[in-house]
């Protein structure tokens, strides 16, 4: 099985479970306190590690006693963070999360005091034994340094990309990468209301790459590099519990797919069922393919 690299972010979680979301001024009671591993790549190496997959993870830790919770928790899942950076200084990225009984939606409010992860310590990795790279689409020019050493280096690695937000010159990673990741905040902040018609429109930047958006209760979609359209519903659970980390979840099924050797309507399926698996959920544990 391939080692997967994910560099992004890991932050600290702590998740609330309430009712109902509160009106400004309330004061309600919270049923649950979870303090758990969190941040994007972080979910998605999670999700990973559960079905088999090697995982290794580069991102910024602080030595303190957040910073260790956090490597804690990876170290849990299975996950290496040799690659890691760990500063002296700074807070870990905290997100504080409500999750409504009511509707399982998630509301979050992030603190961050850290540089984000540097090219310097990414050229310290060995590449080799690595199979799959995952970045977050995140401190755009160092993560281009990042795309690109790999491109010379190790030009056979295949390489995914999250693009949830639109960032400045967030663009000019898409050429660099096989698989784009794209969210519907991002479809939507580009003006566009369905999937398929962000991935027509950015086809022409990444011409040799396979695109994917997902779209919450609408499902999802994908056009793959030969042209081919696909769009998948959303798999419901009978109710939804937590969707924290659904998007997530969903980047996950789509890697472990290829990982698979799975063709892109497979991918596809795999991808919403696992992210409607996590909604029907507390947490990451225990997901199956």
């Amino acid at each position: 099985m391939a080692v997967v690299l994910g560099i992004g972010n890991a932050t600290l979680d702590i998740v609330h479970l309430v009712d109902g979301y509160p009106h400004e001024n309330d004061e309600i009671r919270c049923y649950s306190r979870i303090l758990r591993v969190g941040g994007n790549t972080a979910n998605t190496l999670v999700v990973l590690s559960q079905f088999g997959v090697s995982c290794r993870w580069a991102g910024v830790l602080v030595d303190d006693a957040e910073g260790n919770l956090v490597a804690a928790e990876l170290d849990r899942h299975g996950i290496d963070v040799s690659a890691s950076e760990r500063l002296a200084g700074g807070s870990m990225p905290v997100s504080s999360i409500i999750i409504s009984k009511q509707t399982g939606s998630r509301t979050i409010t992030h603190y961050r005091d850290l540089p984000e992860y540097g090219f310097t310590a990414f050229c310290a990795i060995d590449l080799e034994p690595l199979g799959w790279l995952h970045f977050e689409g995140r401190n755009v020019a160092a993560v281009r340094h990042m795309l690109e050493r790999v491109r010379v280096i190790s030009p056979e690695v295949r390489c995914s990309l999250e693009i949830e937000k639109p960032r400045a010159g967030i663009e000019s990673l898409f050429p660099l990468a096989d698989v784009l990741l794209f969210s519907r905040s991002y479809a939507s902040a580009r003006g566009f209301a369905d999937p398929l018609a962000l991935l027509q429109a950015v086809r022409a930047d990444c011409s040799e790459a396979d695109l994917f958006c997902a779209w919450g209760d609408a499902g999802a979609a994908a056009l793959g590099r030969d042209g081919r359209e696909y769009r998948h519903p959303a798999v419901r659970p009978a109710r939804v519990i937590d969707t924290l980390g659904a998007g997530d979840t969903f980047n996950a099924g789509i890697i472990s797919g290829y990982l698979d050797a799975l063709d892109i309507e497979a991918i596809l399926a795999r991808a919403c069922r696992l992210a409607g698996s996590k909604c029907g959920q507390p947490g990451f544990d225990g997901l199956t393919l």
